[in-house]
């Protein structure tokens, strides 16, 4: 990690910043969840902000650390604030990193929601929606979303995924589970869509 290589990591609010001779770089926490009823998942389609970079996308909910703030501590947040709902069961499931060529780097805490308290209220970041799983890929989604929403479905044990952005365009993704090691076929649900490099 960047605060193991270099001295003068700086920890502020959601963000690792390294302010050595070396240039500044910035990494973004942030936490991605989604809450399943039946054969149904929530789904949040980004639509109400000009200024999004998941405008017009289909994403989970979630969003960035705040300081201090564990991924747990962050997803019960950021939960509780765009939908109303109160997480009671919910599982942490793996860890994606975004490396691209136009947006800071993240590392995305990704969560699995069974059961709840509450009812789902008007979000302000887009309009939600519970879809039905066998839909959900018929959704305009980030490409790389569908890796791992295919590996969340699957009930895949803990894994880390890296997927590597060129503009819009995932040209990189390589996944490993921690329990079993490198997953052979992560990038196959996508491999006629992605361009894989090394």
């Amino acid at each position: 990690s960047l605060a193991n290589k270099c001295p003068a990591v700086i920890i502020n609010y959601n963000r690792a910043q390294c302010n050595c001779g070396n240039g500044r770089e910035t990494m973004i926490n942030s936490t991605l969840c989604y809450i399943t009823r039946g054969d149904q998942v929530l789904m949040l389609h980004r639509i109400k902000k000009e200024q999004d970079e998941n405008r017009d996308k289909w994403i989970g909910v979630g969003g960035k650390f705040e300081d201090k703030e564990s991924p747990e501590d962050c997803v019960l947040r950021e939960v509780k604030e765009e939908t109303g709902l109160t997480l009671t069961d919910y599982q942490y499931r793996g860890i994606v990193t975004f490396v691209s060529d136009i947006y800071e780097t993240e590392y995305m805490h990704l969560f699995t929601v069974t059961d709840w308290t509450g009812e789902a209220r008007e979000c302000d970041e887009g309009e939600l929606a519970w879809i039905d799983r066998e839909r959900l890929y018929g959704l305009t989604l980030w490409e790389g979303d569908r890796i791992f929403l295919r590996l969340l479905i699957e009930d895949r044990d803990f894994f880390s995924l890296k997927l590597r952005y060129e503009g819009e365009h995932l040209a990189e993704a390589s996944a490993v589970q921690i329990d079993r090691g490198v997953i052979g076929d992560a990038v196959e649900v996508q491999k006629n869509d992605l361009v894989l490099i090394g």
